[in-house]
């Protein structure tokens, strides 16, 4: 029979840390903490499977589900000495959602749950504290009526809020018993005005509601956005957690926090985290409170005049520090803890590995290998490759004037720029308009995750560092600065004031998140350097790989940046970027133009010097490294002239007459330009531009090898081949001008010539192609649109429905498409290796920088990827992390 509960709790549990999948993240995990002997509430977790029981039968649970819970509450009973419902000795409980990868403020809460009219006062007599009991009872009511029955929060904060007024209270903390008391009265009357029911009274009925309510928050938008953004499937499913509860808000003794064993902004080795005496859990994470420091030295260097949890309860402290050290050595790895402190007694109620910036998973990875707790190759698997992005975004520049408006949290590091707005949709709207924006809320929602995503960077008046938007904003790479609490925003107004200052939407500000500094206006910023554990990191990964990782690059200043990042030669060298230049662009336009070969050699004798001089410098930058250049394959209609007074220009320049250019534009003029006169069609029709760019390739290899004494081998590359015909014309055109310039500078010339890899055909003739061709660079942007026969620039429209209905699980321009795709990058691999043995394979699509793309060319045994020169550290850890994989499940 299947088993849908496991138990955990004094010292011991039917679950462990390997069986995540099972009992999700946070299930695994307390169960583990209780095989360790720590102190963990006792408790039970209901299975992902029954997640997708639910869904697979009508949301209704599996039949022997009922009696696994109750024996599940007798567990917890037995080792609390309490009894679920009972009204004189209740036990309470916590309802807590626990999917297998860890998902931030997704899904949904409950805490104190048992409480009722008659509870409620047995809880008093116990604790022997009716305001204690009666806050608690308010919580509940207020979360439940949430998370169970949809009412939103505001209902309650603003019957708070007004009472409070009404009051004179300024803080929570001033509300006596009587006043709570009171509150719960008008919770469950506003509970029974806006659902026309009570609010349920008897425990097991609001335990099943809190169930029902975690498995379908797992379908809510919010989760849903955060599963899309983050890849991770639906059929996953939560788990439940059902835990004794224990409270932090018992009194000056109690508190409750969060926790990471490192800094998980920089790294550094310190406990970093917040607390707060006498609260309970969610009051640290909603920013509703401003936290406490746990050490003194993150007191001190705050500035914060509240007591640390070092000196306010130094002997759970000291405690508190050994379990996180312990926990640490355990999972070999920082962690994420959270804790509550009852009436002086630790009491551990998650940990999981900790989400960090790629600046903190560097330098974590890279430490914990130099302590002996993994090895080199662990490390360079640890660290998301896709996440060094982040790493990539600009810093202020430490010489431009800063006029610094605010200034809040460091909440997660970069720099960034935006016009202010107030709302997340907003946020989303703008971005699609082509507006870069900083959305500026008082604090972040789950709600908030769709602009938060759109936005350039986030701004919050209220929250810690592991508030909401700290959390989520460090896991996207977003700067965020949090907790900026002398800012005044008002929504209603859109306006952002502080110190007479007064913002309003569309206003623009900069953000500081490593400092927390809030910046009137646009200020300079610079491009990061990447050095100490990020070079470390990357040795060991150039270790491990195989793959070359090229760059895509057709400019001096692409073709340095991507040295600096570690590229390995150029994969790509669009010739057609190098013409957009104004002052070029005319000669290209008279070249297209011209009605014959004379008028077309004219215009070519111009272009020949300075491709020349294009060539010779990435030559030079390149230092000896593969240069990969294609041929010219311009869509034509990105050169024709399309105004008059494009057209007069040309005109001008080729004493030509301008209705005649406009007649032969117009002529020109192509339905469908992707798929028409470009690539080596271009090079068949008109020879003499193949030959001129042949020639200007060749003169620089020679000229670049005679200044720096070192061998230049070009490549070079002939697109959009689908017959090896083609490819043998264009060839021997591109051989004739090698044997032309050998012979005219008397140099030696060592030169390959190739192909592109982009139509089906060519894939399916590779055997055949590969008698001419010396190696094969996959286009896999053009194979992927025609192979799906999409337009790249037009699917958005209908790609999106497709993701969000599950017809594909990703966009196949952003990651390979490797059932279809994949499978014709195979065949003509396997085919053209039969033919040539020492073939050269290489990929140079956008899917070049992609991680998941990546390991599969390392499957299918290529030489090398090439990617966007801020994509090239991307693409070399992942290689790497490709090769570890492989060989790993080669010794499996």
């Amino acid at each position: 029979m299947t088993q849908w509960v496991y138990t955990f709790g004094d010292g011991k549990a039917e679950g462990q840390s390997s069986m995540r999948n099972l009992l999700g993240g946070k299930g695994a995990n307390l169960a583990e903490m209780s095989n360790m002997g720590l102190p963990v509430p006792p408790g039970f977790t209901i299975t992902t499977g029954v997640c997708t029981w639910y869904y697979d039968h009508g949301r209704s649970y599996p039949a022997e589900l009922k009696a696994g819970v109750e024996a599940g509450l007798v567990h917890i009973g037995k080792l609390t000495g309490k009894i679920f419902g009972d009204a004189a000795n209740p036990l309470l409980v916590s309802v807590r959602s626990g999917a297998r990868a860890s998902m931030p403020g997704m899904m949904d809460t409950i805490l104190n749950l048992g409480l009722n009219d008659t509870t409620v006062e047995a809880l008093a007599k116990g604790a022997g504290d009716e305001r204690f009991a009666y806050d608690s009872y308010r919580r509940f009511i207020q979360m439940y009526s949430n998370v169970v029955l949809d009412l939103d929060h505001h209902n309650f904060e603003e019957l708070l809020d007004v009472y409070k007024e009404r009051k004179g209270f300024s803080l929570d903390t001033e509300l006596a018993a009587a006043d709570w008391k009171h509150l719960v009265g008008e919770y469950k009357a506003r509970v029974l005005e806006e659902t026309g029911k009570p609010f349920p009274q008897d425990p097991h009925e609001q335990l099943w509601g809190a169930v029902g309510a975690v498995f379908s928050s797992w379908m809510n938008q919010r989760a849903i956005t955060y599963r899309r953004l983050h890849a991770i499937p639906e059929s996953w499913g939560t788990a439940v957690n059902v835990q004794a509860m224990v409270f932090g808000n018992m009194g000056d003794s109690s508190a409750t926090g969060v926790a990471f064993t490192r800094n998980p902004s920089t790294g550094q080795k310190e406990l970093y985290g917040e607390f707060l005496i006498n609260a309970q859990g969610e009051d640290v994470v909603a920013g509703i409170r401003t936290p406490q420091n746990i050490t003194e030295e993150a007191r001190i260097a705050a500035k914060s005049d509240k007591p640390s949890m070092e000196t306010a309860l130094p002997a759970v402290y000291t405690q508190f520090i050994a379990v996180a050290a312990t926990l640490e050595k355990h999972y070999r790895d920082m962690q994420d803890l959270e804790f509550t402190v009852e009436r002086g007694k630790l009491w551990m109620l998650q940990t999981r590995n900790g989400k960090r910036t790629a600046k903190a998973s560097l330098r974590i990875a890279v430490e914990l290998a130099n302590e002996g707790l993994i090895s080199k190759d662990e490390a360079v698997s640890r660290v998301d490759p896709a996440s060094l992005d982040q790493l990539l975004h600009p810093t202020i520049d430490p010489k431009a004037e800063r006029k610094v408006i605010a200034t809040g949290l460091p909440a997660s590091p970069g720099a960034a720029r935006g016009e202010i707005v107030f709302n997340s949709d907003e946020a989303e709207s703008m971005k699609a308009a082509g507006h870069k924006v900083i959305l500026v809320r008082v604090e972040t929602s789950p709600e908030d995750i769709h602009g938060m995503h759109a936005a350039e960077g986030i701004l919050t008046t209220r929250g810690g560092m592991t508030s909401h938007a700290a959390v989520v904003a460090r896991g996207m790479g977003k700067p965020c600065v949090s907790g900026a609490g002398s800012l005044r925003v008002d929504y209603n107004a859109q306006t952002m004031t502080v110190a007479g200052t007064t913002l309003r939407k569309g206003d623009v500000v900069t953000i500081d998140g490593s400092t927390g500094q809030v910046l009137q206006g646009e200020v300079a910023m610079l491009q990061p350097e990447l050095s100490g554990e990020f070079a470390t990191l990357m040795g060991w990964a150039d270790a491990a790989r195989r793959l070359k990782v090229r760059t895509n690059a057709e400019t001096p200043a692409d073709a340095r940046v991507a040295v600096k990042f570690g590229a390995e030669g150029i994969g790509l060298c669009r010739t057609e970027h190098m013409f957009f230049d104004e002052e070029r662009i005319v000669a290209v336009r008279e070249m297209i133009l011209a009605d014959d070969e004379k008028g077309r050699r004219a215009a070519l004798a111009k272009l020949l010097p300075m491709q020349r001089s294009d060539f010779v410098e990435l030559f030079e930058i390149m230092a000896g490294l593969p240069v990969t250049i294609r041929l010219l394959d311009p869509p034509l209609h990105e050169f024709l002239p399309h105004t008059d007074a494009e057209i007069a220009e040309v005109a001008a320049a080729m004493g030509a007459d301008a209705k005649k250019l406009k007649a032969r534009a117009e002529e020109l003029h192509e339905f469908n330009p992707m798929l028409g006169f470009r690539g080596c069609r271009l090079a068949v029709a008109y020879p003499e531009i193949a030959e001129m760019q042949a020639r200007a390739i060749f003169e620089a290899a020679v000229e670049a090898a005679s200044k720096s004494g070192r061998p230049v081998v070009p490549e070079v590359m002939v697109p959009l081949v689908a017959t090896k015909a083609e490819l043998d014309l264009v060839k021997a055109r591109i051989v004739a001008m090698a044997e032309a310039v050998i012979k005219e500078t008397g140099a030696k010339l060592d030169y390959i010539v190739g192909t592109m890899i982009e139509l089906p055909r060519a894939a399916l003739q590779a055997g055949k192609i590969a008698e001419s061709a010396e190696f094969f660079s996959f286009g896999t942007n053009d194979l992927t649109q025609t192979t799906f026969g999409i337009s790249r620039d037009d699917a958005a429209s209908f790609l999106n429905p497709y993701l969000a209905k599950g017809i594909i699980e990703v966009d196949p321009f952003v990651s390979l498409d490797q059932e279809g795709v994949g499978e014709l990058v195979k065949i003509a691999a396997e085919r053209g290796r039969k033919t040539r043995p020492d073939i050269k394979l290489g990929i140079c699509g956008e899917h070049g920088g992609d991680p998941s793309s990546i390991h599969f060319c390392e499957s299918v045994g290529l030489d090398y990827v090439s990617c966007s020169p801020f994509r090239v550290p991307i693409a070399r850890l992942a290689a790497a992390q490709a090769a570890l994989g492989k060989a790993a499940a080669s010794q499996a």
